[in-house]
């Protein structure tokens, strides 16, 4: 081992020692070095989601974050290309906010339950069935459901995007959760209709009691959680402040203390002084968070890994700089599209 990676090394061993096994830390290390090299030599960017493995997320990523925030920060970059370690649906956010720029997506799987489960058709089916009613389309999906919107929303600004648009009916899609978690917040009420894929569906006669169109799509990790995970763990730690996120059931949300984007769950441990947390949400950022936060005491439910982040590893970051793979590409006319979508939120912070 260099002195570069044994540096890197001795690093990763005082941040991670308490999670990761002293052989992995080793060999990563050394495959860390390599990556940095490549992408100075590509003159490259490398985001890094809070849901990453540790070793990677502390060690290779120029910027660490959710999805909007990073693809942001790689926009405002003079990088020529931008690796994405995260999913497909956020290296093609990237690739909507910075088209002049190459976007590499370190595994060709890397999907995700919750923009798989709606497609763009879907979403002009319930446009010709409620015609008029604007469409927010949260940030995971992908690029051609993102075109059929009107406006994008994160989870940490639904409620500001839905309230922005001044409607009395909205089309919320697709995260069945999240929609009722802000339907809830906004004083709506929910429905999840039946669509037919065929040209000819009508407009009901009466929207009055029509307020909030959803869909159903779920995450596959946050849909695990349950109301009674947070009751056994309270009983053990009565003081615990339980986050999750609002694509847990709304049932977990209103048991939770807090409940947030990644970003947002992260400041909460950060500025919160209670004296344990149990973070609900994929289980590498609770090791995340507690790596880089080591006075705090958080409790260890990591009972779902995302399938999908997990196919991101060092080996595939390295050979997508060295191989140029996979790039993402989206038609012009389907990123122009979506980009007014995502920029109509931006606007709303």
């Amino acid at each position: 081992m260099n002195a570069e990676a044994q540096s890197l090394y001795e690093d990763l061993k005082r941040r991670l020692g308490n999670f990761v096994p002293d052989a992995e830390l080793y060999y990563k290390a050394e495959i860390a070095v390599e990556i940095n090299r490549l992408k100075a030599g590509r003159n490259a960017v490398i985001l890094g989601h809070n849901y990453m493995e540790p070793v990677l997320f502390h060690s290779i990523p120029d910027f660490k974050g959710d999805s909007l925030d990073l693809s942001r920060k790689a926009a405002q970059t003079d990088k020529d290309v931008i690796v994405f370690c995260g999913v497909r649906f956020m290296a093609e956010t990237a690739k909507i906010l910075s088209p002049g720029k190459t976007v590499l997506l370190p595994a060709e799987k890397a999907g995700c339950s919750l923009a798989e489960s709606i497609t763009a058709e879907d979403v002009r089916a319930l446009k010709r069935k409620y015609p008029g009613v604007p469409v927010v389309t949260y940030v995971n999906t992908y690029a051609d459901v993102k075109a059929e919107s009107d406006i994008c929303c994160t989870s940490g600004n639904a409620v500001a995007v839905v309230e922005s648009l001044h409607a009395e009916t909205v089309i919320f899609l697709p995260d069945q959760y999240l929609a009722s978690n802000v339907a809830r917040e906004t004083g709506k009420h929910i429905i999840f209709p039946q669509i037919s894929s065929a040209p000819a569906a009508a407009a009901p006669e009466n929207l009055l009691d029509v307020q909030f169109i959803g869909w159903h799509g779920r995450c596959e990790v946050h849909e695990k959680f349950t109301v009674e995970d947070i009751r056994a763990v309270r009983k053990q730690f009565p003081d615990v402040a339980v986050l999750t996120h609002p694509e847990c059931s709304p049932e977990v949300v209103a048991a939770a203390d807090f409940s947030g984007s990644t970003n947002a769950m992260i400041r909460f441990v950060q500025e919160s002084r209670a004296p344990h947390f149990l973070v609900l949400t994929e289980c590498s950022m609770g090791d995340n968070i507690a790596a880089a936060n080591p006075e705090k005491d958080l409790l260890r439910l990591c009972m779902v890994r995302c399938p999908h982040m997990n196919t991101i590893t060092m080996e595939n970051v390295r050979d997508s700089l060295r191989l140029n793979r996979f790039v993402i590409e989206i038609p012009e006319n389907i990123r122009a599209r979506a980009y007014r979508a995502v920029e109509r939120m931006i606007q709303i912070g």
